[in-house]
């Protein structure tokens, strides 16, 4: 949470210097019907390109359209409760998340847990965590990320800027690179492999007090300047832009682009030289964010008159974002535990202070970046589909074992009988770990006990978990560790 909040404070000092380099005075943009735009685009964006809603098949739109009313008519699409600059907000966005059983995806101090896409081999025994009509949403979803991640690759198999179509009139067309995308440090496939989708309801109505977008006079801003978190580097990102016609119903993705429109806006980083970019979008339009695009440049969508919903399909960075990765992680801490299979009684098999350290620091992790994370967001995953039902009881079961692990180290550095180095190095590994650990129960105690948190209904609800009391079922130890820190100290400062 610390370095999350350095990384804020810096970007608002970043923000801060360029509006004062600015002076009150604007920096020019572009959008279609300005003379310019296309030659723009080729030299300062051209790892952005659109696809026209027209390029896209129409029994694909109709299935993804379907889908994401579905999806909001059953509530599945919620605004986060999220950790901007030590404080807790509301996210103006309605969000849910999609992707690969077991995955997940952080954000502003926040892991979303992804509701599994259905596809046609039945991947992570997803067929019976949710009702028919959540499983035919979740699938329309995965067909349109197999549709994308063929047609990036296709995109970056083009060549220069002859694969560039002109601009007709407020018509933006393919905005073409000229490089092709850099290999990752994971050396990912040619074929981009988007593992999750981030979808997001927008309804301007509801959006109140929208900021005036702030460098170039774009708009009203429904997202602000922002790169796309937690990614693999120079992977591409690929939205789907899907604008209602009116209250309800479908879209057929005609229409004029007109100043009611949803738009794209683009800038390079902190630059306040180069023109901004302004790109309309018709409902069932697609742009890809290709090479270094979303690492060089910055992104913001202005919002129209209309509720919209946008489909974002990325390559999370998953390697400590996935269930697997954690259970693997829960497996490593305990192999340090022995249990007595007849009598049940439980030692330690090292107490080492690298051993130690690693049971500690896998104990924080599960605690606080898994099961608190789960549990802040209330009882929302559950609701709808039970995929994450068992893995959070299993990961929970384990933590508890961890707690058991913690419990042994401190008889350990309690034991008088022991050499004092080795008490003093498992008191010292000890202390550490302890006192983030309460430190930690605190902020995540106060984040569900705020103001915010207590307006959320009880099916929203933050939930204090895991969390126990002296009337609770025995636990190895208390849940404040305050009484054990002191006592930890104290041994310390005798040895």
């Amino acid at each position: 949470m610390k370095r999350s909040g350095d990384s804020e404070r810096k970007k608002k000092r970043k923000r801060q210097k360029l509006l004062q380099e600015l002076g009150g005075q604007h920096i020019p943009f572009l959008s279609p019907s300005d003379p310019g735009f296309q030659q723009l685009w080729e030299s300062s964006y051209s790892g952005l390109t659109l696809r026209p809603a027209s390029s896209l098949p129409a029994d694909l739109h109709e299935r993804v359209q379907s889908a994401l009313h579905s999806l909001q008519r059953r509530g599945c699409l919620l605004r986060d409760l999220v950790r901007i600059r030590g404080r807790d907000v509301f996210t103006a966005v309605s969000r849910t998340l999609l992707g690969k059983p077991g995955h997940t995806y952080r954000y502003l101090g926040t892991r979303l847990f992804a509701l599994p896409w259905h596809n046609e081999t039945g991947e992570g025994d997803t067929e019976a965590c949710c009702d028919r009509e959540l499983r035919e949403a979740c699938k329309a979803l995965w067909e349109l990320n197999e549709f994308f991640c063929q047609d990036v690759e296709r995109k970056e198999t083009e060549g220069g800027p002859e694969g560039v179509e002109k601009v007709p009139e407020e018509d933006p067309a393919e905005g073409q690179g000229t490089s092709k995308s850099e290999p990752t440090a994971e050396k990912a496939p040619a074929t981009p492999q988007f593992n999750i989708t981030l979808l997001n309801y927008m309804e301007p109505a509801a959006m109140n007090d929208l900021k005036e977008e702030p460098y170039y006079g774009m708009g009203k801003m429904a997202v602000s300047w922002h790169h796309d978190e937690n990614l693999v580097p120079s992977s591409p990102v690929a939205v789907y832009n899907y604008s209602c016609p009116g209250d309800k119903g479908g879209s057929s993705g005609e229409g004029d682009v007109d100043g009611t429109s949803w738009r794209v806006g683009l800038k390079v980083a902190w630059d306040i030289h180069t023109p901004g970019l302004a790109l309309p979008l018709r409902s069932g339009d697609c742009y890809y964010m290709r090479d270094d695009l979303n690492r060089t440049h910055q992104h913001c969508v202005l919002a129209g008159e209309t509720a919209r919903f946008s489909s974002t399909h990325r390559v999370a960075e998953c390697s400590v974002g996935t269930l697997e990765y954690i259970q693997r992680r829960c497996r490593e801490a305990l192999d340090n535990l022995q249990v007595d299979p007849d009598t049940g009684s439980k030692t330690l098999r090292s107490l080492q202070p690298s051993a130690l350290q690693l049971c500690e620091e896998i104990h924080n992790e599960v605690e606080f970046e898994w099961l608190r994370q789960y549990w802040f967001q209330g009882r929302r995953c559950s609701r709808f589909c039970s995929w994450w039902t068992k893995p959070m009881e299993q990961l929970e079961e384990s933590w508890a074992q961890m707690e058991s692990i913690t419990q042994l180290a401190l008889a350990a550095a309690e034991d008088e009988g022991s050499a004092d180095d080795r008490r003093r190095e498992v008191a010292e590994t000890l202390l550490t770990a302890l006192t983030d650990r309460q430190e930690q129960r605190q902020t995540w105690r106060d984040r569900c006990q705020s103001s915010l948190a207590q307006t959320l209904p009880p099916e929203e609800a933050p939930v204090n978990r895991p969390h126990w009391g002296e009337e609770d079922p025995p636990m190895p130890l208390p849940f404040d560790l305050t009484d054990i820190i002191s006592r930890v100290e104290s041994l310390l400062w005798r040895l």
